[in-house]
């Protein structure tokens, strides 16, 4: 329907309702696809059979990924993953497994990153300092390389790209709010780019790549750090308990391919932003050096005395996290729970309506991941990936070794890495303990087994839980961060640390 005149709304037909109202505001050309998939899925199923059915759709949920920035996955996937129960590629208890299997990832999605959103204020006021402080772009890429490699070692990916996401879209919002045309200054939208001054466009775009340099590098970092440790992500405590490893026999048994690989992602890291190579290189404009540093300034003169205790309030809730989780008290989502009381309790906000303002930016994405589990759960009841499984099994010595590396790699981009690496430690343990495998070889093939889907799968936001929730957050639109952005981004890490993974397989391991 459309306005026209004075209250007159001119009627449209129900099929151009239908399509208009059909995924919103996504292009027509994306609308015809999801509606092309709706129905080829059927047709391949009574024709091909489930097998190929299922393929299909992986690559289906895989296009609504990558088709991210034109309409938010949870729509069009769900559908998909809707469609997967009708025709019987799945069914509701496979998925409500799947989810059970992963609840402490939802859990803290629901609680974690918006304990991250009562302290944003306490990590922008930090983060801006440091930006107005070091200068060389080389110096603050590796740092935020190597603090995302730290925390992730101890505490938990997701948490820390919570972290630099909330860090970010403060910097953005800042420059952002002050480059925008001061005559529309009430109507501010963070995502509206007409109220930007012409003279701030070029800055604007130039900030865009500095951030998304840092978000990617920072990125990467959680998934080397992640690798290294029983805590840094939820497949390596699967392995762990099955492998009966301590903390410390983990990172023993790990180490020769680890370790390697985390110094090539460090070294990766500063070379790109050295030879300004395939998409880094993008240097903070003075004008946006000068806005933060005025900004720090002005806040600085403003702050009254109950601002410096909120400030101190999120320092002290900020230790108690990094204890929390590093000396794993409890699941995270429970630890992001406490979180949220103590802020909220202890820096006056009491009111409903600013408490769900936080909840506001993962909710989406749990719904999104519970999708991506049903996705998961066809995986697991048509057995796609058993052909794989049994190749890599019917390997012998080294080879068996760099194919579990690959196997668990190539399958964890395309698909979940805990539940890869959930189906291959099963399939390994049932060999080991049939005898068919040495102790030895077997400690070795649960190294190949995790360090497989924690590196390679970087190279798809869909590898990881933490990419997928940096390419769905509200701030990869305002940098022009895509699916296909993030995979260009990614493919030097995803060469040389794969590469040196496999190289470290064969001969240190």
């Amino acid at each position: 329907m459309e306005q026209m005149g004075l209250g007159k709304v001119k009627q449209v037909g129900f099929g151009e309702a239908f399509k208009e109202n059909f995924l919103g505001q996504a292009p027509s050309w994306y609308k015809a696809t999801i509606l092309a998939f709706l129905v080829l899925n059927p047709i391949l199923m009574f024709t091909v059979g489930t097998y190929v059915a299922g393929w299909v759709l992986i690559a289906e949920f895989i296009f609504t990924l990558a088709m991210a920035l034109k309409c938010y996955p949870l729509p069009a996937g769900g559908l998909l993953a809707i469609e997967a129960v009708v025709i019987g590629l799945t069914n509701p208890h496979s998925i409500y497994h799947e989810v059970e299997m992963n609840l402490p990832v939802i859990l803290l999605l629901m609680f974690m990153v918006a304990g991250i959103y009562f302290m944003k204020e306490g990590l922008v006021y930090l983060f801006t300092k440091i930006l107005t402080k070091v200068r060389s772009k080389v110096a603050l890429a590796f740092m935020f390389s190597l603090m995302g490699a730290l925390l992730s070692a101890f505490l938990d990916a997701l948490t820390v790209t919570a972290v630099i996401i909330a860090v970010a879209y403060g910097f953005y919002g800042i420059f952002h709010k002050f480059a925008s045309s001061e005559k529309i200054y009430e109507k501010y939208d963070v995502n509206n780019d007409h109220i930007i001054d012409d003279k701030y466009k070029e800055d604007l775009d130039q900030f865009r790549g500095f951030l998304r340099n840092l978000m990617m590098h920072g990125a990467v970092g959680t998934a080397l750090g992640g690798a290294t440790t029983l805590v840094g992500e939820p497949q390596n405590l699967l392995i762990g308990n099955i492998m009966n490893w301590d903390f410390i026999e983990f990172f023993l048994y790990t180490a020769p391919v680890s370790i390697p690989v985390l110094i090539t992602g460090l070294l990766t890291c500063i070379a790109l932003e050295v030879t300004k190579f395939w998409g880094y290189g993008y240097q903070l404009p003075d004008s946006v050096r000068k806005v933060m540093e005025d900004d720090v300034k002005a806040k600085d003169a403003a702050m009254d005395t109950r601002q410096r205790i909120r400030l101190i309030i999120m320092a002290v809730c900020g230790v108690l996290l990094i204890f929390s989780l590093a000396l794993h008290l409890a699941e995270v989502g429970i630890i992001g729970l406490m979180i949220i009381i103590l802020l909220t309790a202890f820096n006056g906000v009491v009111e409903e309506g600013r408490i769900g303002h936080a909840f506001e930016e993962a909710l989406p994405f749990t719904a999104l991941l519970v999708v991506f589990f049903a996705i998961v759960a066809v995986i697991h009841d048509q057995h796609l990936f058993a052909p794989i499984i049994q190749w890599v099994l019917n390997q012998e010595g080294q080879n068996q070794l760099v194919a579990f590396f690959a196997a668990n790699g190539v399958l964890s981009a395309i698909s979940d890495n805990v539940f890869v690496a959930t189906v291959y430690m099963t399939e390994t343990q049932k060999a080991f303990e049939a005898g068919g495998i040495a102790l030895d070889h077997y400690n070795k093939m649960a190294v190949s087994i995790n360090m497989g889907t924690n590196i390679p799968s970087v190279a798809t936001p869909n590898g990881q839980a933490a990419f997928l929730f940096l390419l769905t957050s509200a701030l990869a639109p305002l940098i022009r961060l895509s699916y296909m952005e993030m995979v260009k981004l990614a493919l030097p890490y995803t060469i040389l640390m794969s590469l040196t993974g496999v190289l470290a397989t064969i001969y240190l391991l």
